[in-house]
């Protein structure tokens, strides 16, 4: 299920009419000053646009830290991690909403820490992390009961019940939907018990009882158009599209299928974007219109576009040659009726010789046709070997070059485990700040110009670039190179990262936009593979890989920070200062080195 939520009173009275007030009171600057922090909370909750819910949540943040307001800064810092998870970008998300808890933490405020216990749940279950994902929700149950949170206690449960529902625990998922209806209904939440009732709805499609699924799915997206809470109803409707798909009742699966895209587009749900253009492709697919099918799902395809783009070059060559061909034919059939003509016309009115004119003229003309057909073949020949050349470039640029020989060999890729990679993630502070002030243009170009020196790095010390996310940066070494000094390497890498973001801020005579660094490594067992069916994507996980992430988190900037498992594999070549056990989320505390440099 497509969408996780907290409720508050305030979300819930969400208004636009309210909220467009609210804005233009702002905006005039005409109130009072104590009022200011009241403003601003209200805009970053009212607002169900992303960008403007971050807008007014980093105001919120400056605002309440400049008044020293630890209650307004906790709530700045959960609405920027919405406004973040709305956006897609779920590391940043998890970023604040962690910050937030360690805040109210701090201040032992329960309630509060309960809360948020729930939106991390969230981003777990939307990075597909059910296990954890339970984990935070259940903690978030019992800190919320301790403290009579009726309200909150039932979100939290209604949430365990969206992730049961996401892993196919069916039973389990309806019965946390009933209890967390029951709460609501109690409460008078109309919002908390039309989600329950979306979501059993849901459940019941599942279990093929679909005329109560239809009925309640339908009774929630009435009551939510006439709030005006949008979010939800994306995925309700892809439910009904679904419904309908399976009754054979494709009028309508497409009518509903269509108008869950078109409003997941005007939200910006990432997700729910994905999902209406798999199901409007599997649909058009079923219809028997390929064209209308792959239009859909064509963002999911990389290689494989690259692929059907040179088989459509190839189509289109044999094409035009078997036009040229026929044209020819063509030529040849009214040449041949002409020379009987004229040799019929020779017989009567000339003698042989000119025949044997007409003879060599035809000869000239199919010469002329064959050469030219064979210019074109050469052509196109060389278009498709130029296509063919692009498409390997482009699955390198994508792939391994390990795996993408299995992948063109094979048409799939095994997963593979390796015992010990080493894994780098950097990240750039004060990135979020800065980007809100570029233009587009100038964002791009501020990342590409740091991510394609980085690329270069890793091409000179054979390390991998798995992937970025936002302004980090993520490679491995070790997968495909089985050399024991992979740490090393890395670490190489890491001091000429840090080298060129520290010469590129300090020469920086165009006034470009240039950031501070900070970097992460661990060293461990991985296991490494593509994801997904639809769209290529090679990636590794494990336990390595989030600890190396944490290695970043607690970086500082311009400095290296590697676990204890690198600093084993590099300690008789680098200077490493230690800097004690630092706690590290869901592994306790963990030892921490800083390196310094390399010994010569």
């Amino acid at each position: 299920m497509g969408f996780f939520f907290i409720f508050c009173l305030n979300i819930f009275s969400q208004n636009p009419k309210l909220v467009d007030s609210l804005e233009a009171v702002y905006a005039s600057g005409l109130y009072k000053e104590q009022d200011e922090l009241k403003i601003l909370y209200g805009l970053a909750v009212g607002h169900i646009d992303p960008e403007k819910k971050l807008i007014f949540s980093d105001k919120l943040i400056e605002t309440a830290r400049s008044l020293d307001s630890i209650n307004y800064l906790i709530k700045g810092l959960i609405y920027k991690g919405y406004a973040f998870k709305y956006k897609g970008d779920l590391t940043e998300s998890m970023d604040n909403f962690m910050q937030a808890g360690k805040i109210a933490e701090d201040e032992k405020s329960n309630r509060t820490l309960g809360m948020i216990k729930n939106v991390i749940g969230d981003v777990y279950s939307l990075m597909g992390d059910h296990k954890n994902a339970l984990h935070y929700y259940q903690n978030s149950v019992a800190l919320l009961r301790e403290e009579k949170d009726s309200s909150s206690v039932a979100t939290a449960l209604y949430n365990t019940g969206n992730t049961y529902f996401v892993i196919k625990k069916y039973d389990s998922a309806m019965a946390y939907f009933n209890e967390s209806n029951l709460i609501f209904k109690n409460l008078d939440h109309l919002i908390g018990a039309t989600y329950n009732l979306g979501s059993i709805g849901m459940v019941y499609a599942k279990q093929g009882k679909y005329a109560l699924a239809k009925k309640d799915i339908k009774q929630a997206i009435s009551i939510f158009k006439k709030e005006g809470r949008y979010t939800p109803i994306p995925e309700y409707m892809l439910s009904m599209s679904d419904i309908y798909t399976t009754q054979n009742n494709f009028k309508m699966a497409f009518s509903y299928a269509h108008e869950s895209l078109e409003l997941a587009q005007k939200l910006g749900q990432k997700q729910e974007i994905r999902e209406a253009n798999l199901k409007l492709a599997e649909l058009y697919k079923q219809e028997g219109l390929p064209e209308e099918a792959l239009k859909y799902y064509e963002s999911y395809i990389v290689y494989r576009d690259s692929v059907e783009n040179l088989e459509s070059v190839q189509q289109m060559a044999n094409l035009q040659t078997n036009y040229e061909v026929a044209q020819k034919q063509t030529e040849v059939d009214l040449l041949e009726k002409e020379s009987e003509i004229q040799l019929l016309k020779a017989k009567r009115q000339r003698n042989l010789n000119y025949a044997s004119v007409i003879t060599a003229v035809f000869i000239m003309i199919l010469a002329i046709g064959v050469y030219r057909r064979y210019s074109f073949t050469k052509k196109m020949n060389l278009i498709i070997e130029e296509e063919k050349n692009r498409s390997d470039n482009l699955l390198l640029n994508i792939l391994p070059e390990e795996t993408a020989l299995e992948l063109k060999q094979k048409g799939k890729v095994k997963a593979r485990k390796f015992d010990c990679v080493t894994v780098l993630f950097t990240d750039f502070q004060g990135f979020t700040k800065f980007s809100q002030n570029l233009t587009p243009e100038k964002l791009v170009e501020s990342v590409d110009f740091y991510y394609s020196k980085f690329d270069e790095i890793m091409d000179k010390y054979n390390l991998e670039k798995i992937k970025t996310l936002g302004d980090s940066y993520m490679c491995a070494g070790g997968l495909h190179h089985h050399a024991t000094c992979h740490a090393i390497k890395m670490v190489q890498a890491a001091f000429e990262i840090t080298e060129f973001v520290k010469e590129s801020k300090k020469n920086n005579k165009d006034g470009q936009t240039r950031f501070d660094i900070r970097i992460g490594i661990n060293s461990g067992p991985v296991v490494a593979g593509i994801v997904g069916t639809k769209k290529f994507a090679y990636d590794i996980w494990g336990d390595t890989v989030n600890v190396a992430s944490r290695m970043e988190f607690a970086s500082e900037s311009g400095k290296i920070n590697i676990s204890e498992n690198t600093y084993e594999l590099i300690k008789d070549h680098c200077d490493c200062a230690y800097r004690g056990e630092m706690f590290v989320k869901n592994k306790g505390m963990m030892k921490m080195y800083f390196v310094n440099g390399l010994i010569v």
